[in-house]
């Protein structure tokens, strides 16, 4: 018998490296979202990781291409819910509503990516920018909303001629400001945006919100 092991199948090692690249993003992802691009250091992702720094420098190249990979990932999740998002068989309101409360909620339910934009606009979208596979990426959620207010405006239930951008603009404003803000808010006003027992509240006043200003009645001059 043979003290050797047995080298890895390829498709084993494809697996592992799938692995380890994971477990570098999701540690990298607290890394970053706790201390910051200047701040997160290589060498304390690799000592919360089943791997080495040479190892993380194999896989990224270096730090400014981790954090780059960090955002890529942190946007591609919420694509991807975006994408997955079925609101065909909705009518506009309640299908704008939807669109909100996915947005409401993935904000929520993901503060280190609330943390990591933040850092991202602190180095003035710098790996966005350089990143061309962001660049791409753009947000499904733009053609699910210009699909929605077209059906809304020739069915009369909306009345505001909306630009869809500046709608996701208004959407992402709130979820992200609840999140972002909720320490110096609570300071400030004594109130926690993110308590549990208002969840509901401030979900259904952001759909009201939206749909509000949609279907609002519009003076001409």
């Amino acid at each position: 018998m043979t003290s050797v092991e047995e080298p890895a199948r390829p498709g084993e090692r494809i697996r592992d490296a799938a692995r380890t690249r994971a477990e570098i993003l999701d540690v990298a992802t607290q890394e970053f979202a706790r201390a910051g691009y200047d701040g997160a250091r290589v060498d304390e992702i690799a000592a919360r990781t089943r791997t080495t720094k040479r190892m993380i420098y194999y896989y990224f190249g270096g730090k400014e291409q981790l954090f780059t990979a960090v955002l890529e990932r942190a946007y591609g999740v919420i694509r991807e819910a975006e994408q997955q998002l079925d609101v065909d068989h909705l009518d506009p309101v309640a299908a704008i509503r939807r669109l909100a409360e996915l947005t409401f909620d993935h904000h929520e339910q993901h503060p280190d990516f609330i943390r990591l934009v933040s850092i991202e606009n602190i180095h003035e979208a710098h790996h966005i920018a350089a990143s061309e596979k962001l660049g791409k990426i753009g947000s499904p959620a733009l053609d699910v909303i210009r699909r929605i207010l077209a059906s809304g405006q020739e069915s009369g239930l909306f009345t505001a001629d909306v630009d869809a951008v500046d709608l996701h603009a208004m959407i992402s404003s709130f979820c992200f400001f609840r999140v972002s803000n909720r320490h110096t808010f609570g300071a400030l006003f004594g109130r926690d945006l993110l308590d549990r027992t208002q969840c509901a509240h401030y979900r259904a006043m952001l759909g009201d919100m939206v749909i509000a200003y949609l279907t609002a009645e519009r003076t001409t001059d």
